[in-house]
């Protein structure tokens, strides 16, 4: 009789590698390698936390941000080729672009690229559609209607600031 095997280690603790799953080899599974590889490839020593390239190459100052950027919008330039739609290709890119901007601002912008794994959102956004194409998402709708009523409020809020700045500006120099 055979003594069976005992792994140690908790399974829940472990995650999966893409890389190494049956349908690694569709444009899908090469996305989620990729973005296994930018986000999560790393494990924090003493952690169940892992990071991934784009965090080490966000620690490089403004320049490493804009390459991890460039790197993202590779998984969403891919997921447009696979039909991805328009709502949901406006979510991925507000995942990349929030993921940048907020990591232009030191230390806490590299923690937040740490959490917020951007490239793992997009190709989960990506699954959900091929897995139902012809689903109207209500959560991408949304989305879209609050981007929009955030970037008019941000305009005319820019707009009201200017129109006061230049008041003040005028009133301060007697003209």
């Amino acid at each position: 009789m055979s003594k069976p095997k005992v792994e140690v280690g908790r399974w829940t603790d472990r995650e999966k590698d893409p890389r190494q799953s049956p349908g690694a080899n569709t444009p899908v599974g090469k996305l989620e390698a990729l973005a296994w590889v930018l986000d999560s490839s790393i494990p924090v020593p003493g952690t169940n936390f892992r990071v991934g390239v784009e965090s080490l190459i966000g620690l490089v100052p403004v320049i490493g941000d804009l390459i991890g950027a460039a790197l993202s919008t590779y998984i969403i330039v891919m997921a447009a080729r696979l039909g991805a739609p328009r709502l949901t290709l406006l979510r991925m890119g507000f995942n990349v672009t929030l993921e940048a901007v907020v990591g232009l601002v030191p230390i806490v912008g590299n923690l937040f690229d740490f959490a917020w794994k951007a490239n793992v959102r997009n190709v989960n956004l990506l699954r959900d559609h091929i897995a139902d194409p012809g689903r109207r998402r209500k959560g991408d709708w949304l989305f879209a209607l609050g981007f929009l009523l955030f970037a008019a409020a941000l305009f005319v809020g820019l707009g009201w600031f200017g129109v006061a700045a230049g008041r003040f500006i005028l009133g301060a120099f007697g003209a």
